[in-house]
């Protein structure tokens, strides 16, 4: 059995790790490099770093930062923000992220998927997906959740799949930050519709929330961020009870 992962995400906005709670009220997190530095040697199994107003600000995800956080690491690295054609996955891979992560760029241009998956493998792209429940359906949101769009979450995430995805990063919208328990039954249903893991993103804010995220919602790996920021949970003791509760884990 394939162990699950447990992903701390740098939201990176002027150069600093924030969070906030359904995208907005965004608070200082601290300095990412050290974050991620520490983070690491506390037993995550990857980083997900994303510059979160890159595509708003209509810039490239910050190059600079990427090869430092790469530099003080030795796990998986996966990068996102503002990327929108094979030279940006290129130059980020060169400055040493070994995945990258699409969202809005795939929506607008899903061809890109194809085109990332063939240059660079399946295993290298991972399409976010921002999804709000909007009366009863899951709509995917774009540039930071500040777009609404009309493309059904389930549909989008079958053809990402269908396109040559690696992975699906799928936060809930109406879940992030509010550490009630990530968004179960929409998580289920994904891994259900598509063959590739699905990364549960939203609502962390106890333990039991990660072992729900994987034994109801079926997630292959969960990320989460101020619960880890903030030191309300150690990834150490977050692992040693989902082993405690028969989930598969690198301790």
């Amino acid at each position: 059995m394939l162990r699950k992962r447990i992903i701390p995400c740098l939201d990176i906005k002027n150069g600093r790790t924030v969070k906030g709670i359904n995208f907005k009220g965004l608070r200082d997190a601290g300095d990412p490099v050290e974050l991620a530095k520490q983070y690491a040697h506390f037993g995550a199994d990857e980083l997900v770093f994303l510059d979160i107003s890159a595509t708003i600000e209509g810039r490239k995800t910050m190059r600079d930062m990427v090869l430092k956080v790469a530099e003080q690491i030795n796990i998986p690295f996966t990068v996102g923000g503002g990327i929108s054609s094979v030279e940006d996955v290129a130059q980020l891979l060169h400055c040493g992220a070994d995945k990258i992560s699409i969202n809005s760029s795939a929506v607008t241009s899903p061809n890109l998927i194809n085109e990332l998956s063939s240059k660079f493998g399946s295993q290298c792209v991972v399409v976010a997906i921002d999804a709000k429940q909007v009366d009863g359906e899951w709509m995917v949101h774009l540039a930071g959740g500040t777009i609404p769009t009309t493309i059904n979450l389930f549909d989008w995430a079958k053809e990402v799949a269908y396109r040559g995805a690696g992975e699906i990063l799928f936060t809930s919208m109406n879940n992030d930050g509010t550490k009630l328990g990530f968004a179960n039954p929409a998580l289920a249903q994904l891994s259900k519709l598509v063959n590739i893991p699905i990364i549960a993103s939203g609502g962390a804010g106890s333990t039991e929330h990660f072992v729900d995220a994987f034994k109801i919602g079926h997630a292959d790996a969960a990320l989460a961020a101020s619960v880890f920021h903030f030191g309300e949970i150690s990834i150490s003791d977050l692992k040693k009870e989902l082993n405690k509760n028969q989930i598969p884990v690198r301790l």
